[in-house]
C-alpha cells in the first residue's frame, strides 16, 4: 500500500516536470510569434536547447505513460481482478422472509371464546 503512494508521488513529480519542459520549449509557428515566442533567444541557445528539451520531453512522456499504466494496474488489484488471479465471490440474492402463518390453534373443549369471536364449528366424529 505504501508503494502505491510512493509511485503516486513520483507520478505527480513527473507530471510537473513534463509541464515545465513543455512550457520551456520554443514554439514553431505564427501563433508563437504573436505572443513573443518568435525570437531566437532561449536559455539553452538557438539549436542546442531544442534537442535537450526535446529529449527531456520524450523521456518524461515515456515515464508518464509507464507510471500511469503501473498505477492503473496497481489500482485494479482487489477481489476478482484479473491481476490478482482470484475469482470474485458469488453474490447471492437476499432471501425473502417466509410469510407469516395465521395461528390455527383451537381452544380446548369447554373454553369460552374471547369477546367478538365466534366459536369454531365442531365437526362430527
Amino acid at each position: 500500500m505504501i508503494l502505491y503512494y510512493l509511485i503516486s508521488a513520483f507520478y505527480v513529480l513527473i507530471c510537473l516536470m513534463l509541464l515545465m519542459v513543455i512550457l520551456l520549449q520554443q514554439g514553431k509557428g505564427d501563433m508563437a510569434a504573436a505572443f513573443g515566442g518568435g525570437s531566437s533567444q532561449s536559455a539553452f541557445g538557438a539549436r542546442a536547447g531544442a534537442t535537450v528539451l526535446s529529449k527531456a520531453t520524450a523521456v518524461l512522456a515515456a515515464l508518464f505513460m509507464i507510471v500511469s499504466m503501473a498505477l492503473a494496474i496497481m489500482g485494479q488489484r482487489g477481489p476478482g481482478s484479473v491481476v490478482s488471479g482470484s475469482a470474485p465471490a458469488p453474490v447471492s440474492a437476499p432471501k425473502a422472509p417466509a410469510p407469516a402463518q395465521p395461528a390455527t390453534t383451537t381452544p380446548p373443549a369447554g373454553a369460552t371464546p374471547p369477546a367478538g369471536q365466534t366459536p369454531p364449528a365442531q365437526q362430527p366424529k
